[in-house]
C-alpha cells in the first residue's frame, strides 16, 4: 500500500489515539501525520529541532563529564578495588602485627574491630580499625564513627 495514502486514510478516519507522554487521548484526524521521506510539516520540523537542541546538551554535557574524569580516574578505580580487597584479607598477613583471631571484618563503614587479647581470654581493649594506603582519607561516616568512638558513645547491648 501507499504510504501517502495510507496517511490519507488515517486522517480521514475516525480512530483515535493516546499520546505516549501524557496519556491524553486523541483524534488521528487532527495529528500531524507524515512519512518522514519528504518535507517534514512545520510542527514537525519545529519538534525535531527541539529534539536535535536536547540531544546536542545532553552530549555536551557527557563531552564535560569524560573530561572532567581525566586521565587518572580508571587508575584511582582500581586501586581502590585492589584496596577494598587488600582490607579484607588483611589480618591474614604474616606481619600484621595482630592475631588474626582477634580481628572481626566489618568491611563497611569500618574495615574491622579489634577484640585485643581475645585470643588469650583477656580482652585489655577493642578497636575499630580502619585500613588506609597512600594519601586515603576517612570518609565521612567513617569520620563519623570515629567521632562517635572519640566522645564515648559506644555500648554494648544482648538481646
Amino acid at each position: 500500500m501507499d504510504v501517502l495514502k495510507f496517511i490519507s486514510q488515517l486522517k480521514a478516519s475516525k480512530l483515535h489515539a493516546e499520546c505516549q507522554e501524557c496519556g491524553e487521548e486523541f483524534s488521528l484526524s487532527s495529528a500531524v501525520l507524515f512519512d518522514g521521506l519528504g518535507e517534514f510539516p512545520k510542527p514537525a520540523e519545529l519538534r525535531r529541532k527541539e529534539m536535535l537542541a536536547e540531544l546536542q546538551t545532553k552530549l555536551d554535557e557527557l563531552k564535560k563529564r569524560k573530561v572532567s574524569a581525566g586521565p587518572g580516574a580508571e587508575k584511582k578505580a582500581i586501586e581502590v578495588g585492589i584496596g577494598k580487597i587488600i582490607e579484607k584479607v588483611m589480618p591474614a598477613y604474616r606481619n600484621f602485627g595482630l592475631p588474626a583471631c582477634d580481628c572481626r571484618p566489618l568491611f563497611e563503614p569500618i574495615d574491622m574491630i579489634v577484640f585485643n587479647g581475645l585470643s588469650t581470654a583477656s580482652i585489655q581493649s577493642i578497636t575499630f580499625m580502619e585500613v588506609k594506603t597512600g594519601n586515603s582519607k576517612l570518609s565521612p561516616h567513617q569520620r563519623l564513627v570515629k567521632e562517635a568512638v572519640s566522645d564515648g558513645k559506644v555500648g554494648f547491648q544482648a538481646v
